[in-house]
């Protein structure tokens, strides 16, 4: 009984406006359709931008990715705070949020995923779903002798399903190009295309 009184109200309430559509469209005022018609269109482009625009603000995660001693731990801490600390192996991941400086509106999370071969995937696999862009950091000191492992994790992050769909964009950081034996960034690009 008292949920056809509460139906009854709703329906109450609506019914002035339902009757004066079906006199504006018996007497077939196109004015009043084409405005009905707009409305609708309307709001189901801003519905669907609102679908689309969601999925992408999800994905606010900016990975730094890479093998072990790197450098991704500095580059993290130089980014978040402009200046250099010492760092030490990570074994499990830093994040904290990131601000552009020239960029008012954007907010990402800035990750600093562990290198070590044991963790690197399991790490991957946990953020893999929220990456925005990835940023693959090599060291250029120690390329000659890892070449292998590098383009063999580089090659997993490249073929990995859920990374394809995304398709987010990478760079590839070529590190520690200071130190006078590090391998060119040329070279390093020639060098991963050969071994991919």
């Amino acid at each position: 009984m008292a949920a056809e009184a509460v139906q009854e109200s709703v329906s109450s309430q609506w019914l002035p406006d339902m009757d004066f559509i079906r006199q504006e469209l018996g007497r077939q005022n196109p004015t009043v359709l084409s405005v009905l018609v707009a409305l609708v269109v309307g709001l189901i482009s801003l519905l669907i931008w609102r679908l689309l625009r969601g999925s992408q603000s999800r994905r606010r995660a900016i990975l730094l990715v890479g093998l072990c001693d790197s450098g991704k731990t500095l580059l993290f801490s130089r980014l978040l705070t402009g200046n250099y600390w010492k760092t030490h192996t990570s074994i499990s991941p830093n994040t904290a949020a990131y601000r552009p400086k020239n960029d008012k509106g954007s907010n990402f999370t800035l990750v600093d995923v562990p290198g070590h071969e044991s963790l690197r995937l399991q790490f991957l696999e946990q953020y893999k779903t929220a990456v925005r862009a990835m940023i693959f950091v090599v060291d250029s000191s120690a390329f000659q002798r890892q070449v292998k492992e590098v383009a063999e994790f580089l090659y997993q992050i490249l073929t990995d399903a859920t990374l394809l769909q995304y398709s987010p964009p990478m760079l590839i950081a070529c590190n520690k190009q200071d130190i006078s034996m590090a391998k060119s960034a040329k070279l390093i690009q020639q060098q991963l295309e050969k071994e991919l």
